[in-house]
C-alpha cells in the first residue's frame, strides 16, 4: 500500500558555537531590521521622512555635547548593576534584586548627605557614604543569599520581592525627609553647602561616575577570569556536585558572591545620589536592575562586552525617547518604539543558537 506524506518545509536544529564576530553580525542586523521597522512604523503614524526619524536617533546621544555625557553617564551606571549581578549569574544564581539593591545603597546615601550634614565635615560625610552605601547593598542582597545558602529557597522570587520592600522604605523617607513639606519628594539635597556631593573633575559633570565603572569593569573581568573565587564560582555554576565534591564550601561561595553583587548594585545607587542627581525618589534607578538582565546575558557574562551591550540600549532607548519629542507624540509612543527594538534583539538570539533548515516540499512514498 502506497502512502503519501508531505515532508516537513523546515527544521530547526541548535547550532554549534557561533564565531563572536558572526554572532555580533546577527545582532547587528537585527538591530538595522529594527530601526526600519521603527522607521516606517514613525513615518506612518507622523507622515514624516524615515530619514529624519533615523536622524532623530542619533540626535537623541549625540546631537549636543550635554547628550553624548548623559549617553556615557547612562551607559555606565547601567553597565555598573550589570556588572554587580554578573558574578551571580555566573553562578547560576539568579540575583534579580539588583534595583532594589541599588536603592538601598541610593537610601543610605541620602540618609548620610541629610542627617549628618550640620555635625560632620564634607569629606567625613562622603566617606561614611561610600561606606554605608556599599554595606547597605550588600545586606539586601545577603538576606536572600543567606536563606537561598541554608534552605535553598528560591533567590529568584525573595530578591524580586526585596526590590518592592526596597522602594517602599525609599517612598516613606521621601515623604519622611520632604521638602518643601507637603511635597512628598526630598528635591535636590543640600544645594547650598553641597555637603555630600562628589567632586567633579574639571567641568565634566559625569566624569568621576565614568571612571569609577571603568575601574569596576575591568577589575570585575580579572576577577572572574584570573582569581581563585573566579573559578569557584563558575565551578558551582556548572555543578554544584562536582563543587561540593572538589572541596568546595559552596554555601559560603554563593553567600560570598550575593554580597558581592549586592556591594556593587549599592555603588550604583551611591553614585546616582552623590555624583548625578543629588536627591532621592522611588525610580532613582530607572528600571536598570532589570535592564541589567539583558546587558549581562546578551554579553555572554562577559564584563567586557558589557560596554557594548549596555551602549546598544542605551542609544536605541535615547534614540526612541528623541524621536517621541522631535514629532510630538508621547512618552508612551517612544516606549513602543523601544519595545521593538528589545524585541528584535532578544529574538537575534534565537538565531545565534539555533539554525533553520529548509526542505523541498516533495513527496515521500512510503
Amino acid at each position: 500500500m502506497n502512502k503519501t506524506q508531505q515532508s516537513p518545509l523546515f527544521h530547526i536544529s541548535k547550532r554549534g558555537a557561533l564565531p563572536w564576530y558572526k554572532a555580533w553580525g546577527i545582532r547587528g542586523s537585527a538591530v538595522l531590521i529594527a530601526l526600519i521597522v521603527c522607521g516606517i512604523i514613525t513615518s506612518l503614524v507622523t507622515g514624516e521622512n524615515p530619514f529624519l526619524v533615523f536622524a532623530a536617533i542619533f540626535e537623541g546621544s549625540f546631537g549636543t555635547t550635554r547628550k553624548f555625557w548623559v549617553l556615557l553617564q547612562n551607559i555606565a551606571m547601567l553597565l555598573c548593576v550589570s556588572l554587580a549581578v554578573t558574578p551571580a549569574f555566573r553562578m547560576r544564581c539568579w540575583n534579580l534584586g539588583g534595583e532594589g539593591q541599588a536603592l538601598a545603597g541610593a537610601l543610605a546615601a541620602a540618609a548620610c548627605m541629610i542627617c549628618l550634614r550640620s555635625s560632620l565635615p564634607n569629606w567625613a560625610v562622603i566617606l561614611l557614604m561610600i561606606v554605608t552605601s556599599i554595606l547597605a547593598g550588600a545586606i539586601w542582597a545577603g538576606i536572600p543569599a543567606f536563606f537561598k545558602a541554608k534552605w535553598n529557597t528560591n533567590e529568584t522570587l525573595f530578591t524580586l520581592m526585596m526590590n518592592y520592600v526596597a522602594t517602599q522604605l525609599v517612598a516613606y523617607y521621601c515623604v519622611v525627609w520632604e521638602s518643601p513639606k507637603g511635597s512628598g519628594q526630598i528635591g535636590i539635597i543640600n544645594p547650598n553647602t553641597h555637603i555630600g556631593w562628589f567632586p567633579q573633575i574639571g567641568p565634566y559633570k559625569y566624569l568621576l561616575n565614568i571612571l569609577i565603572v571603568a575601574l569596576v569593569c575591568v577589575g570585575m573581568y580579572i576577577y572572574l577570569n584570573y582569581s581563585k573565587h573566579g573559578y569557584e564560582i563558575a565551578v558551582v555554576g556548572e555543578s554544584e556536585r562536582t563543587a561540593r565534591y572538589v572541596g568546595i564550601k559552596v554555601d559560603r561561595v554563593i553567600i560570598r558572591t550575593m554580597l558581592l553583587s549586592g556591594a556593587l548594585c549599592g555603588l550604583a545607587g551611591l553614585l546616582l545620589v552623590g555624583s548625578t542627581n543629588h536627591t532621592l525618589t522611588p525610580n532613582i534607578v530607572e528600571g536598570r536592575g532589570f535592564t541589567a538582565v539583558m546587558v549581562a546575558w546578551l554579553a555572554k557574562f562577559n564584563p567586557i562586552w558589557m560596554i557594548l551591550t549596555s551602549f546598544l540600549l542605551v542609544f536605541l532607548g535615547r534614540g526612541a525617547g528623541e524621536i517621541a519629542t522631535n514629532f510630538s507624540l508621547n512618552q508612551s509612543f517612544g516606549d513602543i518604539l523601544t519595545g521593538i527594538i528589545l524585541f528584535f534583539i532578544i529574538g537575534s538570539e534565537f538565531f545565534i543558537n539555533y539554525e533553520i533548515h529548509f526542505r523541498g516540499a516533495g513527496k515521500k512514498e512510503g
